[in-house]
């Protein structure tokens, strides 16, 4: 299903900025660009003055301090035309500041509507003039906050800009993603001007059918709300066009309307915040989006038994996580709740899983291995690997241990919205943070690193069962005659897998 869409915008790839930083007081220093008097909301007069950072406002009639208002927390200004019981154009600036709330755990952002009226006289000459001279203040706003990205690249220097697409699978989490695109992500993306085309997805697959056969020439970005399950369809599905190596280049944007929401938690802890959940992370992401700082994102190439290969953003999970993963699918309705009682029901009937393991470790930076894999599939070659049916290379690590309790290769920070397994991950850092549990931890040890796990803290715990590697190639060879199996949150086939990283291979945008 497709629902179309609201005016243009150009989205920018930058440098990042801090989610925290306060304005400067050398950067409020800097000359002003324009100087004006409105009237706010309450029909008081006030002074704004636009700088290079931020807009000032203050009040004329009393003797209260000035407001600076950081441009690098403003999403777009708009002008538009008066209420007929008002003369003169309304001025409206969008900020998303950090503010404290009540019950946060930390500062969020929060949206904040700036209105001011500008008023040059009665006749219908003096009204188009006050138009005129609100949209010049609006582009000015627009252009002034965007100078914090000067020494980026327009993504409309390397892609056409005519929109985003946008889509969402109404079927994830408890069924609430085109509520929250009806009731958050739509305004955000009018206040930025950024144009965009709505697809509600009616099937398993039909992103990746839809991104598979798109002419992407008419979008900027795509943009996914929901888990990550719609992301892995994506990234898969360019993956399979002929013009691949163009098309794994279009700028992707994740904004959360699932039940994991992994890959939007650490897109929100890459700009280095506080946590934050539920709206809150939804906008943080939309904030993230509006701004297009486009980074680059690692692709993980899997390679099955049966020969199929899969990319890879997020994570590859065998034995307890994967087994919580596709087990909690039954309690979908709750939420993000499942994974919980699915952990607890798990704990209870204990699994030891069978197996052998082995990596190619961070700082072996190994040789290229002729392996014979298909001719047709030149698709970012896995020089590391070689052959499922061939011994690994004798510079990797072969794992003595046999027996676990699971095994997971994280590519990102976080496992789920509110699990942060791989606290140094970053999305182009080029690695494989790779954790195993080894048999004979007890319950009790295990429930543990979970708990700290919601904090980055796993490590800390001291459990002589839990091994953390980093690596750019791996192989898992399950022995157990069953089991599950898990890429980025989705089942593939059970059996030996291996991973070869691919850096920077594809973009997100991201902090």
């Amino acid at each position: 299903m497709c629902l179309t869409s609201v005016p243009r915008h150009v989205l920018t790839a930058a440098p990042s900025r801090r989610g925290m930083d306060e304005p400067d007081a050398t950067r409020q220093r800097n000359g002003a660009r324009m100087h004006g008097l409105f009237a706010d909301t309450g029909r008081l007069t006030v002074a704004l003055t636009l700088s290079d950072s931020c807009l000032t406002v203050q009040r004329i009639s009393c003797a209260s301090p000035p407001e600076h208002l950081d441009l690098r927390d403003c999403l777009g200004s708009r002008a538009h035309r008066g209420e007929r019981e008002e003369q003169g154009a309304q001025l409206c600036v969008y900020f998303y500041a950090y503010r404290r709330r009540w019950m946060a755990s930390g500062p969020v952002r929060q949206r904040d509507e700036r209105r001011f009226r500008l008023a040059l006289g009665t006749e219908e000459s003096d009204e188009d003039a006050s138009l005129r001279e609100a949209e010049r203040w609006a582009c000015a706003i627009n252009t002034a906050r965007r100078l914090e990205h000067k020494h980026g690249v327009l993504i409309s220097e390397v892609r056409r800009p005519s929109g985003v697409m946008v889509l969402v699978n109404p079927q994830s989490g408890r069924g609430q993603a085109v509520a929250l695109y009806n009731g958050h992500v739509q305004r955000i993306l009018t206040e930025a001007d950024i144009p965009h085309t709505l697809f509600i997805t009616e099937r398993q697959n039909h992103a990746r059918d839809l991104v598979r056969s798109a002419d992407l020439t008419q979008w900027d970005a795509l943009v996914i709300l929901s888990g990550d399950g719609l992301l892995f369809e994506v990234v898969n599905g360019l993956m399979e066009r002929q013009d691949w190596e163009t098309a794994i280049q279009t700028p992707l944007g994740i904004l959360p309307g699932g039940s994991g929401n992994a890959l939007a938690a650490s897109v929100h802890h890459y700009t280095r915040a506080p946590p934050v959940w539920g709206e809150d992370l939804l906008t943080s992401c939309g904030f993230l989006l509006c701004k297009g700082v486009v980074s680059k994102l690692d692709l993980i190439s899997i390679r099955l038994s049966s020969g199929a290969r899969l990319f890879s953003f997020l994570s590859l999970a065998w034995g307890f996580v994967a087994d919580v993963d596709i087990e909690s699918e039954q309690f979908r309705q709750i939420g993000a709740l499942r994974f919980i009682l699915s952990t607890l029901l798990r704990l209870a009937s204990f699994r030891i899983y069978q197996g052998k393991l082995a990596f190619l470790p961070a700082e072996n930076k190994g040789g290229s291995v002729s392996a014979s894999f298909s001719p047709a599939d030149s698709r970012l070659p896995d020089h590391l690997l070689a052959p499922l049916e061939q011994p690994v290379p004798r510079d990797w690590t072969l794992v003595e241990e046999r027996e676990f309790v699971l095994v997971l290769a994280m590519f990102q920070s976080h496992l789920g919205e509110d699990m942060l397994a791989a606290p140094d991950a970053r999305a182009d850092d080029g690695l494989i943070h790779l954790f195993y549990v080894t048999a004979g931890i007890s319950r009790a040890a295990l429930l543990r690193l979970f708990r700290a796990m919601q904090s980055g803290t796993h490590l800390d715990c001291g459990c002589a069962h839990l091994v953390y590697r980093r690596a750019r190639a791996m192989r898992l060879e399950p022995l157990s005659a069953s089991g599950m199996m898990t890429v980025d949150g989705e089942r593939v086939e059970y059996g030996p897998v291996q991973a070869q990283v691919h850096r920077g291979a594809a973009r997100l945008i991201s902090a």
